[in-house]
């Protein structure tokens, strides 16, 4: 395995930076590109911006965002949040987007998994996955922040993801998100087995060795994280550092 990549993961709605548990209940931290520069500032291997509520309105409203923050990090931008079609993909990379994360649109037409990634590379379509626990190892895919149901068995979802052209998996587990009890390591292992393209784990990272945890049990090429930095509950450096004493390697700042 190469560097496992650090992702702060920022989830907007409106002009605004929030924060929910189990995708809900979201609550107002601060303005998205102060903490997009920080976490830029201070190691973040890539940002991910996921628009909260773009779904609701059938829309992504994050490209004066990402042009503001592109115009001052340089690492990889992601953008996911009401992205339905390769104009909205075309308007987001314009904007400074280096890949984008489709759930919904991808749900309902998996032929645009396979148009994006022929327009612009294989490595700019990130199918995102938000995963509900059904049973002791099954999960279906959900979308609309975990609302709406897709009877989709998770890892076959993840399999025929990678088959019509996605790059990379995001796998949020709604069960776990915001509740900084650590990863669903069962279902990230699973998924990680089922394909080979890079999974990035996202949803319930509390404390470092959750981290670990996912990376070495759960065998994810990369991690999102968002409370546990939005809070300051560690800091970027502090996580790098326990991940390379850990013999997990990242790329040192």
């Amino acid at each position: 395995m190469g560097n496992v990549r650090l992702i702060a993961r920022l989830d907007i709605k409106g002009a605004n930076l929030i924060k929910g548990v189990h995708l809900e209940g979201l609550r107002v931290i601060g303005n998205p590109n102060a903490f997009a520069m920080h976490y830029y500032a201070t190691g973040a291997d890539e940002l991910l911006y996921m628009d909260a509520v773009a779904s609701l309105y059938g829309r992504n409203n994050l490209s004066e965002i990402v042009k503001a923050t592109a115009k001052n990090v340089f690492i990889p931008i992601t953008v996911g949040g009401g992205i339905r079609t390769i104009e909205d993909v075309k308007h987001l990379l314009r904007s400074g987007a280096d890949k984008v994360a489709i759930n919904t649109a991808a749900t309902k037409n998996p032929s645009l998994i396979t148009e994006v990634s022929r327009r612009f590379g294989s490595q700019c379509m990130v199918l995102s996955i938000e995963a509900k626990k059904t049973g002791p190892q099954s999960w279906e895919a959900m979308t609309d922040n975990g609302r709406e149901h897709t009877g989709m068995d998770v890892i076959d979802w993840a399999r025929r993801g990678q088959e019509l052209g996605a790059g990379e998996i995001l796998l949020t587990s709604i069960d776990q998100e915001g509740t900084r009890k650590g990863f669903d390591i069962d279902l990230v292992r699973q998924v990680s087995n089922a394909v080979t393209i890079p999974v990035i784990a996202s949803g319930g990272m509390g404390k470092i060795e959750d981290l670990l945890s996912v990376v070495t049990a759960g065998q994810a090429d990369a991690v999102a994280m968002a409370d546990v930095l939005h809070y300051k509950r560690y800091a970027i450096p502090d996580i790098k550092k326990a991940a390379l004493t850990n013999d997990i390697h990242v790329r040192c700042i």
